[in-house]
């Protein structure tokens, strides 16, 4: 089996590394953050630092009283900062998700249900919300003031279910490979959500470029072509870090024709590009 390597896309200055990474993320846009606190997100709430890097340019903010544990985030078109919690106690539970003012102070804050596995703003800042099988509602999308726009239960072409794999949030319109069936989902506001038989069981990740989609299923890529209501297998091919060898332990972000990697102790961000 060939090798592909990731290419370095942003590393989390060294100055920082004395604080706990808490989550990271790549935007719409490109930008890697990450969202770091003093002592781990043990006390409640607590202060944290959002660093960011793009094109090299570092930036800061400090956000102050942040509830989220386990948290998510992400950066609205805006400037402003999402931080939710992947768990949450019930629909009651209106602090999960905090939207941040450019000041780092909490501006809105509402609940997406239990169980978060992505969440990835759009180029529009509407977020897209995946869940994992505890809280079996599939993938929503919701304005940043807390309003839901679109469920995938509510859609018949979105088919069942109950764990979303695979998420990847590109302009304003998403792909995901999700469970029970794996098959290759195209959601685009306003329109009937596309379904095409998958190849793949239980990807990671997933980035599209045209006709053609690559899986990350678990440390390979899988290549194949969209044909009508199916999926062609075409390739397959073991992703490597940039320096060679597995990636290992990594968290993913989907972006049109990436997936972002983020791999090691967390602290550097890879990306694989179908368009290259």
């Amino acid at each position: 089996m060939h090798e592909i390597a990731l290419t370095p896309h942003a590393r989390l200055p060294r100055a920082h590394h004395d604080r706990h990474v808490l989550g990271s993320t790549v935007d719409a846009f490109g930008a890697a953050h990450w969202l770091l606190a003093e002592r781990g997100a043990d006390a409640d709430p607590y202060d944290a630092l959002v660093v960011s890097v793009a094109d090299g340019a570092v930036e800061t903010m400090e956000l102050s009283a942040v509830r989220a544990r386990w948290p998510k985030l992400d950066r609205l078109p805006d400037g402003r900062f999402v931080v939710a919690s992947s768990r949450s106690d019930g629909g009651d539970d209106t602090s999960q998700v905090q939207v941040f003012n450019t000041l780092g102070r909490e501006y809105a804050a509402f609940s997406v249900g239990d169980a978060i596995e992505h969440l990835l703003a759009d180029e529009a800042g509407d977020l897209w919300v995946g869940h994992f099988d505890e809280n079996p509602l599939g993938i929503r999308r919701w304005s940043a003031t807390g309003e839901l726009l679109w469920a995938s239960e509510d859609d018949p072409g979105a088919g069942w279910i109950t764990d979303c794999y695979a998420l990847n949030v590109s302009g304003t319109g998403v792909w995901a490979c999700p469970y029970v069936d794996f098959p290759l989902l195209e959601i685009r506001p306003g329109q009937d959500v596309r379904r095409r038989a998958g190849i793949v069981r239980g990807a990671d990740s997933l980035a599209v470029h045209g006709e053609r989609v690559a899986f990350l299923d678990h440390g390979r890529i899988v290549h194949g072509e969209m044909t009508g209501s199916s999926v062609e297998r075409r390739d397959v091919a073991l992703l490597t870090r940039p320096e060679g060898g597995p990636v290992g332990r990594r968290r993913v972000a989907a972006r049109g024709s990436r997936i972002y990697v983020g791999y090691g102790p967390l602290t550097e961000w890879g990306v694989f590009d179908l368009s290259a």
